[in-house]
């Protein structure tokens, strides 16, 4: 089984040779390949030549720049260039521990699930922000009411999906409405999500930390209109 780990990034020249190294370095379950495709969305710092020197020296499969577009449109790129049976997304700073991989996609390897999402709230307690645990608290409270997902981590950046899955899902998300696109759309076709613990090390707005207010909103209305909104 082939996993196609998308890593989307925007400005991370000081994280991004980090995570690449553990990504790189990260255990998968038996018999799990692996291949790396990085999204630059429209990085200004330095990021996309950093990214051109690895993708020559053999460390990235795939590597596609594009004008400043949104998350969510780089993880769209990502999927449609994914050769893998599984996507894994990947952020490009140092929030999420690609040693949790194997625990990720064991559901999936297994075929206990269609989808795998790395809850940040199972397990240890985790420091965070307590806006940004209210919005997730938000969130995760509305995609239960509205579509019975029982997650405990909506918002979570981990997640892994059975690459056939999310492309018929066919996105329209842009920013960060990734997260609740997916989530409404998968328990609207009927596709099983399983959670699992991972770790977390939350970085702050003046780390580097792109996500605001305002992409809290647009979460909560994504999981609003795609209650009633026709899936083509």
């Amino acid at each position: 089984m082939k996993v196609s780990i998308l890593i989307p990034v925007y400005n991370e020249f000081r994280t991004f040779p980090q995570v690449l190294e553990r990504v790189r370095q990260a255990a998968l379950p038996a018999g799990c390949t692996k291949e790396i495709i990085v999204i630059d969305d429209g990085s200004t710092d330095g990021t996309a030549q950093m990214l051109g020197e690895h993708a020559s020296a053999g460390a990235i499969a795939e590597h596609r720049s594009a004008p400043h577009a949104g998350k969510g449109t780089a993880i769209r790129t990502g999927i449609a260039l994914a050769s893998g049976d599984i996507v894994l997304i990947q952020d490009g700073d140092l929030e999420y521990d690609p040693n949790d991989y194997a625990r990720i996609l064991a559901p999936l390897v297994t075929g206990e699930a269609d989808i795998v999402y790395g809850s940040r709230f199972l397990g240890k307690r985790i420091a965070m922000a307590l806006p940004n645990r209210v919005a997730n608290r938000i969130l995760t409270i509305a995609a239960n009411l509205l579509y019975n997902a029982r997650l405990t981590d909506e918002a979570t950046a981990y997640k892994a999906i059975r690459t056939s899955l999310v492309r018929r899902m066919q996105l329209e998300c842009r920013r960060f409405e990734f997260c609740p696109e997916v989530t409404a759309k998968a328990r609207r076709l009927g596709y099983r999500i399983v959670e699992v613990p991972v770790s977390y090390n939350a970085r702050a707005i003046a780390e580097g930390k792109k996500i605001r207010a305002r992409d809290g909103f647009e979460a909560l209305w994504t999981l609003v209109k795609w209650r009633f909104r026709t899936l083509t």
